[in-house]
């Protein structure tokens, strides 16, 4: 089929694909046309990775915008969101507006009601429509990208229920879900009312194989001979890559494993660099050690320098966009990742190496295989049209047997079938409240026939388990309030707020508890403790030797603790408290402006699982100020205007990463932690003093970075913010490098990146 047959499309959108290079459909895109994708009908598209999938979506949503119809865009990852918002951003040009949500979980979004296309996370569509943002009843399409992620026990429930309500809302809602190839995708299109397409067809060859020894064996019944010399497999096969002007995923079992194999491998890498290469990486590097002042960093940079790369979820965001962008760019040949980096993100290669295909896992105490399907998104990485003549996937055996296991455990297996998550009874707390609180489901067999339209009532054959499940997370929530019950389902006005603020309903229950136990103002740790001890915070683990260093800790502090502290006899019990109390630590830690290399090294974390448990902290915190307001104003006791007074400050402590005398500074747009710390450090101590300073001082507080300082000035409101004629203040520009110096040296209570 030709691109210039395709119909219902905007005005100039075929010509558009046609100066792309965009003549002919790949034969599953071709399916989905004939199957109706372009005249409104749902489809479920089950097609290997690169084989056009998101053409599919773009034709389901460009059509129905023609038809003066809405859009969405479902993601799996915030970082989806920002690229797919930028690949659509083409379509402007044709009258066609794109919007792109991923904040705040208790927005209603109003302002995407002018947006023809919305790309956004399934938690933020959720929180959306919980949040009664009136443009989802104009929805007419709906794309599911990643949809097999249903079957992720954390995720999952999520995409489940809100596809589940999307169409419940608009009974006529297309639905478009594209999947990697699963082994039921024929069960998902029934749950959808949707054609499948199911292909294994790709516009490039990708041959499966195994290397033993010297030899590579394929899944076509070739061989090929493979030079190691005294090389390891990795850097062979890496090696052997370059050679052919390809790149290379590495995937790996741990961020260890990916950091040390991104070491290893610089050193094969190096050699094959031109000089023009080297000296562009050189200035990556440079960026990368500006985002964060960590080891972490630098050992990125060093390998980035080399032509290597690491990539896991331990790295702060603008670390994982730079490093996706350069190998995009084929600057860096090679990547050492863990799983999550096959979840989605475009970074395509010549050749995917699997090194591990077992992992740690925590509740069976042991190495556990992969799933099939994970394995195969990571082969799916292998091979991109335009930019390799084809894509190999290697697995490294150490045996013979092994060789042939993992032919038949990977190389040949179909993946398995996707299952529904949601009849556990932490997501249908959460999912139940929401369901009720939004309006729809106002009886329990009414919500029992919502629940009925969800990809779990379609494959259980458990009779009677979702209603005896539904029944104990009814009981939970009316226990604590958030729900009557009586010939009716109601929210109460708790439970509106906790659906509202997107909080797991336990979570909303011990802030409340905890809230209510404060006697005095709480203190910083006493609430950072508190929120890390909900199940929506993911708590750091207790290493070897903290048990002992964090009992000490608890009864040192223990009046802080909002809350009854378990028995050390309480061994579950104790060991989730203290695990708890490590990560309120390092909260504290963060928010008394210690440096970030020094909280990487004591948490033995690295810069991204900071900001993670920062933002998670500072979104609990917010939830909590807003129970506490809702709980002022109802009719049971209320709590002191002083405990929501020390939840707002605890919050933006946290937020700013700063002692308390830099809040007003350090909430200035551009300034940040490191800043803010300086600026005082010149007797700058407020927004005021900023606004009227003398400008050689604010110069030399900034270290003489003119640019940075006028766009300070400007955003804190200073009439005249040039800088033309102005030296900096060599007295405070002397005292700024003393601050850092300090910091860097001794730990001392600055720098911790500016996360600009």
């Amino acid at each position: 089929m030709k691109v210039a047959d395709l119909t219902g499309l905007p005005d100039g959108v075929p010509e558009h694909f046609q100066s792309q290079g965009i003549e002919e459909l790949y034969p599953p895109q071709a399916e989905a046309v004939e199957a109706g994708i372009t005249d409104g009908e749902s489809i479920v598209a089950s097609i290997p990775t690169a084989s056009g999938k998101t053409f599919i979506a773009e034709l389901a949503m460009l059509s129905s915008v023609a038809r003066g119809g809405k859009a969405l865009y479902i993601v799996p990852l915030r970082a989806l969101a920002s690229e797919k918002k930028e690949e659509f951003e083409e379509f402007e040009q044709y009258g066609v507006s794109i919007g792109v949500s991923t904040g705040n979980y208790d927005s209603d979004g109003d302002w995407l009601a002018t947006k023809d296309i919305i790309v956004a996370t399934s938690e933020k569509v959720d929180s959306l429509v919980r949040n009664g943002a009136k443009w989802v009843d104009d929805l007419s399409c709906v794309v599911a990208d990643e949809v097999h992620l249903v079957n992720d026990a954390h995720r999952g429930p999520t995409l489940e229920v809100t596809l589940a309500k999307l169409r419940r809302v608009n009974p006529n809602l297309q639905t478009v879900a594209l999947s990697a190839t699963v082994g039921n995708a024929d069960e998902m299109a029934d749950w959808l009312d949707a054609t499948l397409v199911d292909s294994s067809w790709r516009p490039i060859d990708l041959r499966k194989g195994v290397l033993y020894g010297q030899a590579l064996h394929f899944d076509d019944g070739t061989q090929q001979e493979l030079a190691r010399g005294k090389q390891k497999e990795t850097a062979a096969l890496v090696e052997d890559t370059l050679g052919d002007e390809g790149s290379s995923l590495v995937f790996v079992n741990s961020r260890r494993n990916a950091e040390a194999a991104a070491k290893r491998l610089a050193d094969v890498t190096k050699n094959h660099l031109t000089d023009e290469e080297r000296s562009k990486l050189r200035e990556v590097a440079d960026e990368i050690r500006d985002v964060s002042d960590t080891e972490t960093s630098d050992d990125l940079a060093n390998a980035v320098e080399k032509g290597s790369a690491f990539h896991h979820a331990g790295l702060a965001s603008e670390h994982r966009s730079i490093v996706e962008d350069v190998f995009r760019d084929r600057l860096v040949k090679v990547i050492s990742a863990t799983p999550t980096l096959a979840a989605g993100v475009n970074t395509p290669s010549r050749r995917v190496i699997v090194r591990d295909w077992r992992r740690y896992d925590g509740d069976v105490g042991g190495m556990q295989p992969l799933d099939v399907l994970e394995i195969h998104q990571m082969f799916g990485r292998a091979g991109r049209p335009g930019l390799d003549p084809y894509g190999e996937a290697v697995l490294i055996a150490k045996s013979h047997e092994e060789l042939q296991e993992l032919f038949d455990q990977y190389v040949w297996a179909d993946p398995e079938a996707v299952h529904s998550k949601l009849a556990a009874e932490p997501a249908l707390r959460t999912h139940i409240l929401a369901t009720v609180a939004s309006g729809f489901a106002g009886t329990e067999d009414e919500l029992l026939d919502f629940l009925e339209r969800t990809l779990y009532a379609t494959q259980t054959d458990e009779t009677g388990r979702l209603e005896t499940v539904t029944q104990r997370v009814l009981d939970y929530l009316e226990r604590n309030g958030f729900l009557e019950r009586d010939d009716r389902l109601r929210a109460t006005g708790l439970g509106h707020r906790v659906s509202q603020l997107y909080l797991d309903p336990m979570s909303a229950a011990e802030i409340i508890d905890g809230l209510r136990a404060a006697e005095d103002d709480p203190t910083a740790l006493g609430l950072y403790h508190l929120v890390s001890r909900t199940p929506d915070m993911y708590q750091l683990y207790l290493r070897s030797g903290d048990r002992e260093r964090y009992t000490e800790i608890a009864y040192e502090r223990e009046p802080e603790f909002l809350g009854h502290m378990p028995s050390e006899f309480e061994d579950h019990a104790f060991e989730d408290w203290l695990s708890a109390l490590k990560t309120a630590r390092l909260l504290e830690d963060w928010a008394s402006e210690l440096d970030e290399d020094r909280i990487t090294e004591r948490y033995a974390i690295g810069p991204g699982d900071i900001r993670g448990k920062v933002d998670t902290a500072e979104w609990l915190l917010n939830a909590a100020e807003r129970l506490a307001s809702e709980l002022q104003r109802s009719d049971e006791e209320s709590l002191p205007s002083a405990t929501t007074t020390a939840v707002r400050e605890a919050r933006k402590r946290v937020q700013y990463g700063v002692e308390e005398e830099l809040l007003d500074l350090a909430g200035v747009r551009n300034v940040g932690r490191k800043r803010a710390r300086r600026l005082y450090a010149a007797g700058i101590e407020s927004r005021a003093d900023l606004r009227e300073a003398d400008k050689s001082v604010v110069l030399g507080a900034l270290r003489g970075r003119r640019k940075t300082t006028e766009t300070i000035l400007e955003n804190v409101g200073r009439k005249d913010p040039s800088l033309d004629d102005v030296e900096a203040d060599a007295e405070a520009k002397a005292t700024a490098t003393k601050t850092a110096n300090e910091a860097a040296g001794n730990g001392g209570q600055q720098s911790l990146g500016d996360f600009e």
